[in-house]
């Protein structure tokens, strides 16, 4: 089965809630695991590599937290989930890599590029702005849009 990992789920949930925030304060990990069910020890090692993929910004002191490092239609799908898993791949095909025993005889290779096309061009276009209030996402009732 194909499945979304944990970890992009959870990168996704905790960048859509701060997207969604009216005001631009920083948010404690502590919150965002809170309203979005996430486990807290999980989500901060999900933070980091937010931060490192230069999607989040850390803010320090006695009110301080996390906030988005770009607008939310500056965030796309595709960033999130490339900061938190690296290149995203739908066959190893379609990779730089060549060491599939069956690549010179193989019909299936040009499926497997454009279902890669279609899949990064989806994930590219879709962005935080996209899952806004409006567009009928539901947002708890802390979150003030």
């Amino acid at each position: 089965m194909m499945q979304v990992s944990r970890k992009v789920d959870y990168a996704l949930r905790a960048v859509i809630y701060l997207s969604l925030l009216k005001d631009s304060r920083p948010v404690t990990v502590s919150e965002i695991a809170s309203h979005r069910r996430i486990p807290r020890k999980f989500l901060e090692k999900i933070i980091k590599d937010l931060i490192r993929g230069g999607l989040v910004v850390p803010h320090r002191g006695a009110h301080g937290g996390y906030t988005l490092a770009r607008s939310p239609d500056h965030i796309s799908f595709r960033d999130v989930i490339e900061a938190v898993e690296g290149p995203i791949s739908i066959n190893i095909c379609v990779t730089g890599e060549r060491d599939c025993s069956v690549l010179a005889s193989c019909n299936m290779q040009r499926i497997w590029q454009e279902g890669q096309r279609r899949m990064l061009e989806f994930f590219a276009d879709t962005t935080l702005a996209d899952l806004n209030p409006i567009a009928g996402l539901n947002t708890p009732p802390e979150v003030v849009v």
